[in-house]
């Protein structure tokens, strides 16, 4: 009888732990509609040669049409170049499984701003949206990602997703692997 009281106390707290609520960065609804989008979430960090390069992901919902924000942010003191995201472009994940799942960019065209900081670094932003194919949320919820390439307009970069890493930009843990397995249903 023990046993099964700490097998149920298991998986009652195992349960009520998996479940993290959504953090929003903006939770809009009115008479237009609704929009909601989660907080920016680091998913690869390199630095490199006094390079550094940062992408965060962030899930949109628009009058329930889900998208990926993503946002690369290089830092360097020497010349970079320039990537641009155009109707073209693509973001791939390959999952644990072996799965694929594909993004689409929108139409938008985005070759991102440079901007020089106060230690003359050269700041590239660059931001995208990316629509979900249909049938690639059971895929992402049910698998981690182990690979991402980005499909730019006119170059590819590949990045391995890592299980965890401690980001030396703000001292936080950051589990990107899981990111679409704790918050697709942010957005759902």
């Amino acid at each position: 009888m023990k046993q099964v009281f700490l097998i149920v106390i298991f998986f009652i707290t195992n349960s009520l732990l998996a479940q993290k609520p959504c953090e929003y960065s903006e939770n809009i609804s009115d008479s237009l509609g609704t929009y909601k989008v989660t907080k920016d979430y680091m998913i690869s960090e390199s630095h490199f040669a006094g390079n550094s390069s940062y992408i965060f992901f962030s899930l949109a919902s628009t009058d329930g049409m889900p998208t990926l924000n993503l946002q690369m942010i290089q830092k360097s003191k020497s010349f970079m170049k320039a990537n641009c995201f155009d109707k073209n472009s693509k973001v791939y994940l390959q999952l644990q499984n072996g799965k694929i799942v594909t993004l689409l960019h929108l139409d938008q065209e985005n070759c991102g701003s440079l901007i020089r900081d106060d230690k003359d670094f050269d700041n590239r932003i660059i931001s995208g949206k990316f629509m979900f194919i249909k049938g690639s949320f059971e895929d992402l919820k049910s698998s981690p990602m182990s690979l991402m390439r980005i499909k730019f307009l006119t170059d590819i970069s590949d990045y391995v997703i890592q299980k965890e890493f401690t980001s030396e930009l703000n001292n936080i843990i950051y589990k990107p692997e899981n990111y679409f397995i704790d918050n697709l249903s942010c957005v759902e």
